[in-house]
Parts: structure tokens; sequence; C-alpha cells
């Protein structure tokens, strides 16, 4: 284990970005979010989450795919170049590294995605410990131990000191690049991280959505819920704005859009929304055709559907943004409160007839 003082932040980010690229939290007018470093950024590792999750480092919001360019007599086609530079990828919390886990379930399976394989394969994620885990938070519902994140290197935030462990292969090299600016720790330091992690895990313990009951959600219901009568009385909030898709970490839904350059087309793909009227629109019309069924699709697919394809892992990790975020109070905390209430109110009536 190695550590830094919180007071040389900035020397370690510069050492990391002559190495590498480097995205991490930003303060940019009070906004929190990854951005590329740039010496004098207002680098944030206190904001215990960035506005939107970090997953665009890896699955971008708009990337070309190839562009076609008109020539007199022909037409040529020029793929888009694959990343091919190393990036760090740092102060990613345990939530969003579970996101990064659900999108590899989708983009590295067959047929692999080559775009985000590329990225996955370049990046080295930096993890940082949520040092004060807040009331929305709800990961440890989905197996997510915020105090001990899954990464290639592992940072706790203790005593104006960051404690750094590297995990990976790729952790270690970032670490034998950084020896000149890293010290060894020491037992009073590896004491240190253990009270942190304890302390971290008893504010979790505390937290109003820790204890959340997932029974009855997994991939062997999807009769049962789906033809639930819950969704017609709990979607009607719903505005349909796709803030909730927009700041998860694990929505994956794209589109893909041609762009006219005025002497060729740019095929790009960018993030699109389930919540939205249009994103089943097919030749034929629209398979969901309410904002009901629009609804339902989301939370079915991260509770129900995600799971039944994906040897149980649910396609949620309990970051809270849609906690936060959502205009309506819309959202999936209230979705597995009110199916476990309905389930409550069925059994009591059972019961008593």
């Amino acid at each position: 284990m190695f550590k830094i003082a919180k007071s040389k932040l900035p020397e370690l980010l510069k050492a990391i970005a002559a190495q590498q690229e480097l995205f991490l939290p930003v303060n940019n007018n009070g906004q929190v979010n990854f951005a590329a470093w740039f010496e004098g950024c207002n680098a944030d590792i206190e904001t215990l989450k960035t506005v939107k999750s970090p997953k665009d480092m890896f699955f971008p919001q708009s990337e070309t795919l190839y562009t076609v360019k008109k020539g007199q007599h022909k037409l040529s086609v020029e793929p888009q170049t694959l990343a091919d530079q190393n990036f760090v990828a740092f102060g990613m919390k345990a939530c969003d590294i579970q996101g990064i886990k659900v999108l590899d379930k989708v983009f590295l399976a067959e047929p692999v995605d080559t775009f985000y394989r590329a990225r996955r394969e370049h990046g080295t994620i930096v993890a940082l410990a949520c040092h004060e885990p807040e009331e929305s938070c709800f990961c440890k519902v989905f197996g997510v131990d915020c105090a001990e994140p899954d990464a290639d290197v592992v940072m706790w935030n203790a005593n104006d000191t960051l404690y750094w462990k590297a995990v990976t292969d790729k952790g270690t090299a970032l670490t034998e690049a950084l020896s000149g600016v890293l010290e060894n720790a020491d037992a009073a330091d590896e004491k240190a991280v253990e009270t942190e992690q304890e302390n971290i895990r008893a504010i979790v313990e505390k937290l109003p959505y820790t204890n959340l009951s997932l029974e009855g959600w997994n991939g062997n219901v999807t009769e049962e819920k789906f033809n639930s009568p819950v969704w017609e009385k709990l979607y009607k909030p719903c505005l349909a704005c796709g803030t909730c898709t927009f700041v998860c970490p694990t929505c994956q839904c794209y589109d893909i859009k041609d762009y006219d350059t005025g002497h060729g087309i740019q095929r790009y793909r960018c993030w699109d929304s389930c919540m939205y009227s249009d994103f089943t629109m097919m030749a034929h019309g629209n398979n969901r055709t309410s904002q009901m069924q629009r609804f339902r699709q989301r939370f079915m697919h991260k509770l129900v559907y995600f799971p039944a394809n994906n040897d149980g892992m649910y396609s949620c990790v309990g970051c809270g943004r849609c906690v936060e975020k959502c205009p309506a109070s819309l959202n999936i905390v209230k979705v597995i409160k009110a199916f476990e209430k309905s389930s409550s109110l069925i059994s009591y009536i059972a019961q008593t007839a």
C-alpha cells in the first residue's frame, strides 16, 4: 500500500497526466462531472457523486462510427479509428464501477462492440471509496461494497491522506510509474484504512434504503410482474423526460443517425432513452404505444429481464441518481416499495379470506 498527502493531489494528478490521458471529477460552476484534466482545473474528489455517471469514458454519449465521403465518381467509406491511447479514470466510485461491469455484459458479449472494447482495454480505473455515503445511496442492496471498490487501483480518503492500493496488473503498472510521488504506507496506515472502511460500512447500515428488499425480483417472475396492475398506478407522474436514463450508470440504449456533412455522410451513435415515445418506432409502427408500457419496460429490464439473461446480475447499482434527479420523484426505490406493498396486501387478503 502507498499514500500521498491530500495537499499534494495536484502533484499526483500532474504525474498521472504526464503518463496517460487523465479523466477525473471536475467542478464546473457547481456541477461536478468527469472531464479531461488540464492544469489548473477544479478537481473535486470531495463530492460524493458526479451528476452523470462516468460511463461515457467507455461508452460516449455520442461517437462517430464511420464516414462516407462523396468523390466525383465514387463513394469511399472510412471507418472511425478505434481508441488507442491509454487513459486513467480517476476517482470512480464503487457503484459506477459496478455499472461498467453491467455494460461489459452487453458490449463485450458476442458480437463484441469493438469501440467499447478498445476503451476498456486502454482504460485504467482508479477508484475512490465513498468517505460519507448519502441518504439516496443503496448500493449494498445490489451487493456493492462502497468501502472496497473493485478496480485496478483503490484509494481511501482519510486523515487528510489518500491511501493507494494497486489491485490488478494495470494498477501495479500505474503505481510503479508514480513511484516518485507516492510514499510507502506502514502498519499505522493499514490500520487507518481499516478504520475508514469500518466507518463507511457503519454509515451504510444507517441509510434509509439499505434494507430495501429485492424479494420477488428475479429472472423468473416475468409474467407475474409484467401483468401486475401496479404499473397502471405507478407510471402516471412520469414526464417521459429521460433524465433517469441519462444519469444512470447502466443504461446502454443508443440510436444510430446519419449526419450530412455537405460532402458525405457521417454515421454516429448517441445515447437514447426507452422512456421516449419514438424509441421503439419502426417502419411498421411502435410496439410500445403508451407511457405505461415504456415505464414498465425500464424497470422490468433493470430488475427482471437483465438478471434473467446475465446470471442474476441486476441492471441497477443503487447509485441513487434517479432518486435525486427525477423531477416527479418516480424512481426505482419507489417501484420496488410499491410492489412490496402490493405483495403484502395480497398476502394479507389471502390469509384472512
